[in-house]
């Protein structure tokens, strides 16, 4: 795709930023073009279910249709308890049909935090699989709610305010969708709240275009894209990153349930898959798989990652395997509605350590704690700023005004960008550790540790200490038949890294490190594994 024309643009009352000077206006329409371009093109595959764009856009507009019938007016929000599935995609452009906001909801919640962000986002529209009927009867106190539909099952005729999905489905079709503006919200996803309640990212319209144009630039998509869904649309890189960039090009989204690196070889050959971002260690299940070289997979051409570093022994790997994919480190958050840098394929090798380059559209400063740049090269916090930038937090305007300044949004992020413009992640602010004095970065570590033929994975978290204040422990995941013990891992580190770096503590098995639904790793999880250890 050529590189629209780009100038500055005011936005959101007094944010100055870059933006593609022409562009669509909002989601929707991008997605009404790309239908009426490809009527009989394929568009959303699940399993057996398979829709073209004709089908898909008649499948929407009936359920927008139904949704208004039932007082959904143009701001409102509804929710989605939905996994992978056709019903997601459908009620997500349904809902934006209307002018509606989409909120997205993990299915691995319970009933306290689904409660919560109901209640906060005032829903007045729940959509939920029958699956979770029980955690759904659990959440109290949401006044704002007045229907629920039910998607797989029939509805319990003695709940009056559930309708279901299929009945939706049927309602006449939609004539008309309702004008937007592109500052209007199109989606609110609450961030994960590990540090306490999560909060409510608003994503705009403006924000979505910019990113889907974003993808299409930094990674060579067009309308012939098959992109694949195997991590969460609940989260912003399934629900933005894929979903968004697939359908908004006008191309095909394969949607999978659930991820299973022995059942996703088979079918990205099936469905000739040619995008996808996933998480570091789901390339390595892949590569773990027997029969892996069997499989046809001479479609798949681009492949995103990110959340951790790509170990270059994968990364080699997966070129002797498929040479024409295309790796991309794509560095951004819920904040960001996704990237703000991407890394060029032809340079992930060579810059390992870097999550890339600054996109079009996006600033990203590195500041000290005083709010004051630093000089190139020196490390700092990073802010990001751009149209795909999120409004703010949603009724909640003091952490806005922390954490969004002068149009930046403060991510927390520790970093610095070297003088050729590569960026590079230190770590998260929380996770860096402080060892008398001396600051450490958990990523080098973990880096490190990850170059040993026997690590499959580690994670770094402080040890407390009372007189240094922070000790280096480490989790280490061994590769299958591998007895590697802490000492060797130690005398490997030390080899490599500054005295003051290496890791003191170790805990070594073969388990998988914990993982959120979207394949982060949690620390917190760790953390709180170490404290009970010690206590």
């Amino acid at each position: 795709m050529t590189l629209p024309n780009i100038r500055l643009e005011q936005h959101y009352g007094q944010r100055v930023m870059r933006c593609f000077k022409d562009r669509p206006h909002d989601v929707i329409s991008m997605w009404r073009d790309a239908a009426q371009r490809r009527p009989q093109a394929e568009a959303l595959i699940c399993g057996p279910q398979r829709l073209t764009w004709m089908q898909l856009e008649d499948r929407v507009m009936r359920v927008a249709a139904a949704l208004r019938s039932r007082g959904v007016e143009r701001g409102d929000r509804v929710a989605l308890l939905l996994g992978n599935g056709i019903e997601f995609v459908i009620s997500s452009y349904a809902i934006m049909a209307i002018g509606a906001v989409v909120v997205p909801l993990s299915t691995r919640d319970q009933a306290s935090g689904i409660g919560y962000i109901l209640r906060n986002c005032e829903a007045c529209v729940l959509i939920h699989e029958a699956s979770l009927s029980e955690i759904v009867r659990g959440v109290e106190d949401t006044p704002a709610l007045r229907l629920k539909v039910v998607a797989g099952a029939a509805a319990n005729t003695a709940d009056v305010d559930t309708d279901t999905f299929e009945l939706l489905s049927a309602h006449a079709p939609l004539s008309q969708c309702e004008a937007v503006n592109e500052e209007d919200l199109a989606m609110l996803v609450y961030t994960s709240g590990t540090t306490g309640f999560p909060k409510g990212a608003m994503l705009t319209h403006l924000g979505v275009v910019h990113t889907i144009l974003h993808y299409a630039q930094s990674l060579g998509l067009d309308e012939n894209v098959r992109g694949c869904a195997v991590v969460p649309l609940s989260h912003v890189t399934g629900l933005v990153a894929i979903m968004a960039v697939a359908l908004g090009l006008g191309g095909t989204l394969i949607v999978v349930p659930h991820f299973k690196a022995a059942e996703m070889l088979p079918l990205a050959a099936k469905e000739r898959i040619s995008f996808t971002i996933m998480v570091p260690a789901m390339y390595q299940l892949l590569l773990l798989q027997e029969n892996y070289r069997q499989h046809d997979l001479s479609h798949w051409t681009v492949g995103g990652f990110g959340g951790a570093p790509m170990p270059p022994e994968t990364i080699d790997r997966l070129a002797q395997w498929l040479p024409a994919l295309r790796l991309s480190n794509c560095y951004g958050a819920t904040e960001t509605t996704s990237p703000v840098a991407v890394m060029p394929a032809h340079l992930t090798r060579e810059h390992l350590d870097s999550v890339g380059v600054s996109l079009p559209c996006a600033e990203i400063s590195v500041m000290d704690e005083a709010g004051c740049s630093v000089p190139t090269g020196d490390i700092g916090e990073l802010w990001l700023k751009g149209p795909m930038v999120a409004r703010g937090y949603w009724n909640n305007p003091q952490a806005t005004e922390e954490n969004f300044i002068g149009g930046f949004w403060r991510s927390g992020d520790v970093g610095r960008m070297d003088e050729q413009g590569f960026l590079y992640v230190m770590d998260r602010r929380k996770d860096m550790l402080n060892r008398g004095g001396y600051k450490i970065f958990s990523v080098e570590v973990e880096n490190t540790l990850c170059e040993h033929p026997d690590v499959l994975e580690a994670a770094v978290v402080a040890k407390p200490c009372p007189v240094l204040g922070e000790r280096v422990h480490v989790f280490v995941t061994l590769r299958e038949t591998k007895e590697t013990e802490a000492e060797t891992l130690r005398r490997f580190c030390a080899e490599r890294l500054a005295d003051y770096k290496v890791p003191e503590s170790f805990t070594v098995s073969h388990i998988p490190l914990p993982r959120n639904a979207n394949g982060k790793l949690l620390k917190r999880v760790l953390r709180e594994e170490l404290l009970a250890a010690l206590a």
